[in-house]
């Protein structure tokens, strides 16, 4: 009695994987490569901006060099909580820092106004008076909305080509990398940094920030607004920041 099985009697036997079941077994394969692919971009991103900046970033205010020109880049006063945003208190504590040590003359305050309810510029302006700076050395910028906006700005309404940039650490890596590429001569001081785990939020969107730096400034070049004008009120010229020969003497 013959009792060999061929394979041939296994495989007719065998359960057939649903075509339905194959798709969805590509998809999440192709999702998990796509995945992959893109934390590589984006950690290789964040590497050449930070990378590439790193020697243009100043800690101790005895050795940042002196710059007629300050950008200072905006943030909201307060949290969605209500509650005091730390970022913003520090820039402007570096900020009127900077200036009271001689290491800028005038400052841009540059940040959002796109309604007559939220005004970073003018709110920046506010605190920067109670520490001491006077308003005559204040150029506010009304349409950074975002800081490739302000650096571009900077040059083509402002005509600045070489200045100070003030914010956090992480915030400066970016400001300084769309600068390099602007043709700008800058540097940069890091603001007191925030507790830790402060703003996780604010740290993430930084980390994908940076690739679409990468972006704005090899590919997509987005255009920016030339005016300058507060919201809600009457239209004002720029206000260009005094030229060397022609400087202002502060308070």
């Amino acid at each position: 009695m013959n009792t060999t099985l061929s394979t041939a009697d296994y495989n007719d036997g065998a359960p057939r994987e649903a075509p339905g079941v194959r798709v969805v077994k590509w998809t999440i394969k192709t999702a998990i490569a796509l995945a992959f692919v893109g934390a590589i971009a984006v950690l290789a991103a964040n590497w050449w901006v930070v990378h590439s900046t790193r020697e243009q970033v100043y800690f101790d205010i005895d050795e940042l060099p002196a710059n007629d020109v300050g950008l200072v880049l905006g943030t909201s006063k307060f949290v969605r909580s209500g509650k005091e945003n730390l970022f913003f208190r520090y820039r402007m504590e570096a900020s009127a820092r900077l200036w009271k040590e001689g290491k800028i003359k005038y400052l841009i305050l540059s940040g959002n106004n796109d309604s007559e309810y939220y005004n970073e510029p003018a709110d920046m302006q506010r605190a920067l008076v109670k520490l001491g700076v006077p308003e005559s050395v204040m150029t506010l910028d009304y349409a950074g909305y975002r800081t490739f906006d302000s650096v571009v700005r900077c040059k083509e309404v402002f005509n600045q080509e070489k200045i100070t940039i003030i914010s956090q650490n992480f915030h400066n890596a970016r400001a300084l990398f769309i600068s390099n590429h602007e043709g700008i001569e800058a540097i940069a001081f890091a603001a007191q940094d925030v507790p830790d785990g402060y703003s996780l939020r604010t740290l993430l969107r930084e980390y994908l920030a940076r690739p679409n730096t990468l972006l704005d400034v090899y590919i997509q070049r987005p255009a920016f607004e030339k005016g300058n004008w507060e919201r809600s009120r009457r239209p004002a010229a720029v206000s260009p920041v005094p030229q060397e020969d022609s400087v202002m003497v502060a308070d």
